[in-house]
């Protein structure tokens, strides 16, 4: 029997998780990229290696877009590709916290239709195929809180006036915490445990993607803050369970009127 995509997802995430964790908490030769807190490692290296090889093994000529080394940055509008992240939350991992996953998303023309997010400190591994998301094997769904005021928001990334943003949120919604893991993120408001995520600045695909359909299979919404659905080319990203949709855009636009 063929292995479908989303069982490859599975399986070359948890082969990625677990090179990553062998190194944990050991000795690490971080470096710098585009910043000083965007971090690099020899683990994410190889561990982004081991995910590759691991999904060429049954598909070996879909196209990969990763967001170590040389592989390409954006995603293909046609035929088959995989998106790799092989440690989302680097700057946790580096400094010991478990908020860490590696992460694959199988997209087909442009849409995703499957994606793992494997958490191997947490022992969570968010799973989806073309319709339902899992966590551990169970199917998972998006809360079902209305209220605003019970809420707990998490800013991924925010552009314009940082502390603005979270002050608005602040103040409308129940709760704002940020985890340092977009994925992670993503997939526990698929999950319910958060009720809602923001970017108001553009993420990469290896940061979206996967957590995007997972929450999509739940019953979520995710959108930009124009309110159209978000794409992976989108400039900004708002997910939330959809009950207070409407009114986490108009938070966010009216702190960007403002700043």
């Amino acid at each position: 029997m063929t292995e479908t995509r989303a069982e490859r997802a599975a399986r070359a995430a948890d082969v990625g998780a677990s090179v990553a964790l062998e190194s944990f908490r050991g000795e690490l030769a971080v470096e710098t990229k585009s910043t000083k807190t965007d971090l690099v490692t020899e683990t994410d290296r190889a561990a982004q290696r081991r995910t590759i090889e691991c999904i060429h093994e049954a598909f070996p000529d879909d196209a990969i877009v990763g967001e170590e080394a040389d592989t390409r940055k954006t995603v293909p509008e046609s035929g088959a590709s995989w998106i790799v992240d092989p440690i989302d939350g680097t700057n946790n991992f580096v400094r010991g916290l478990g908020i860490w996953g590696t992460v694959v998303a199988a997209v087909e023309d442009g849409q995703p239709v499957a994606a793992a997010t494997i958490l191997p400190v947490l022992g969570d591994a968010y799973l989806a195929d073309e319709d339902e998301a899992t966590l551990n094997g169970e199917p998972i769904r998006v809360s079902a809180r209305e209220d605003p005021e019970t809420f707990v928001v998490t800013p991924i990334l925010l552009g314009g006036e940082f502390g603005a943003t979270v002050g608005a949120l602040a103040e409308r919604f129940g709760d704002v915490r940020r985890f340092g893991c977009s994925q992670a993120t993503l997939a526990a408001v698929a999950g319910g445990s958060l009720d809602a995520a923001v970017a108001t600045a553009r993420l990469s695909p290896w940061d979206t993607v996967a957590g995007v359909h997972m929450i999509r299979c739940a019953g979520g919404t995710v959108t930009d803050l124009a309110g159209e659905p978000w794409h992976h080319d989108s400039d900004e990203l708002i997910a939330s369970n959809g009950e207070a949709h409407e009114e986490l855009l108009a938070t966010l636009r009216d702190a960007a009127e403002k700043s």
